[in-house]
């Protein structure tokens, strides 16, 4: 029985270092990943969602029992460093909401924890439903199992390969956030020009007062009718990201 117990003691104290040196690259993760790692979530409910990860993707990996300081930092480095490449991207919906509000004199309407714009806070909202509809605990998952085999445990990134990493998925985000964006760039302009072309031929007019509720109007109709198509774009980047976030076929 004292044998039994002794082996059993042995296995769970593996199993146990298994998901510790896991926890470190889910920990780094958490601190930025979209969704589950929001400041809106409580910090036990993160740290909770955190130890189920590491407990459901330790059997699929094999780590060292012994884990050195180097190693230990390395493996929080990693794990920021896919949070970050999230974050990038998820942004990209706040982003392109605060630009559609600037560009249709909707900023500032409310905001939530920090001020914002409410077409950013809407679509950010949603487009989290969506992805957390779609699987995002289970894509994680698959996405730290894989990151071990281009991202040794331990291993470090060169300084030039990671800042080429970050500044291409940045400008991937930026560049998604833009295309968002744009049938409310196109309804400002043309908003633009037409209340420019009215107050030229009607001078006395206050164009003002009337330009201002039907831009609101436009506005909101045209956030009813895209944001459909929006959220579906950003979710099939955010999956493509997901599915590979370094860009080689991880």
């Amino acid at each position: 029985m004292i044998a039994a117990l002794s082996a059993l003691h042995e296995v769970a104290v593996a199993q146990a270092m298994q998901v510790l040196l896991v926890f470190l690259r889910v920990g780094g993760l958490m601190l930025l990943l979209p969704g589950l790692g929001d400041r809106m979530i409580p910090t036990r409910v993160r740290l909770v969602v955190a130890l189920a990860l590491s407990t459901a993707i330790a059997p699929a990996v094999a780590l060292p029992e012994a884990p050195t300081l180097g190693a230990v930092l390395a493996e929080g480095a990693t794990g920021l460093a896919l949070g970050a490449v999230l974050r990038f991207l998820a942004a990209a919906l706040v982003t392109a909401g605060m630009m559609a509000a600037q560009l249709t004199s909707l900023a500032q309407l409310f905001g939530t924890v920090e001020p914002s714009s409410a077409i950013g806070n809407l679509l950010n909202l949603a487009g989290l439903a969506l992805l957390m509809a779609s699987g995002l605990p289970l894509m994680v998952v698959d996405l730290l199992i894989r990151s071990y085999d281009v991202l040794p445990y331990g291993g470090v990134l060169p300084g030039e390969d990671l800042v080429k990493w970050g500044v291409a998925r940045a400008a991937q985000g930026f560049a998604l956030a833009f295309a968002l964006a744009a049938p409310f760039a196109l309804a400002a302009l043309v908003y633009n020009a037409a209340m420019g072309v009215i107050n030229r031929a009607m001078p006395q007019l206050m164009v003002a007062l009337v330009g201002a509720p039907a831009i609101t109007w436009a506005s909101m109709a045209l956030l009813f009718l895209a944001a459909p198509f929006l959220l579906l774009t950003w979710k099939a980047a955010m999956i493509a990201l997901l599915a590979d976030p370094i860009g080689a076929g991880l």
